[in-house]
């Protein structure tokens, strides 16, 4: 769990968060979060074209253990959800930071002034 993307922005909810073009913000959450949960066995993504607001609840993920909302980095649209995650939801547990669960095209980027470094995220968690 220390080698953390220095490329992806963390938030406190464990999601990760990379920026994209044209304001394309894509979202999956953090191998710590998926280590925590344990077993993921299914993921509730986000209607497309929803318009969700900055700290919105607009996912669930749910384990063996329990369930866990995930929140939006940025106000804006759901562009693109992972639909394979609908029929194999393990594979957030197994590549945490190349699955995504779900893209916003943002209004605008200044939500993700609050998230962490991978460094800052490290030490959030430690």
């Amino acid at each position: 769990m220390t080698n953390l993307p220095e490329n992806l922005k963390y938030a406190q909810s464990h999601e990760w968060v990379i920026v994209e073009d044209d304001n394309l913000v894509r979202v999956g959450i953090t191998d710590f979060a998926q280590d925590q949960l344990g077993d993921l066995v299914y993921v509730q993504l986000p209607e497309m074209g929803r318009k969700v607001s900055e700290n919105e609840q607009c996912a669930v993920v749910e384990s063996v253990k329990t369930a866990s909302d995930l929140f939006s980095p940025v106000s804006g649209e759901i562009v693109a959800t992972n639909l394979l995650l609908t029929s194999e939801p393990e594979l957030i547990n197994d590549q945490p930071y190349t699955t995504w669960i779900f893209c916003i095209k943002a209004d605008n980027l200044s939500g993700l002034d609050t998230l962490m470094t991978a460094d800052a995220y490290k030490e959030y968690i430690a």
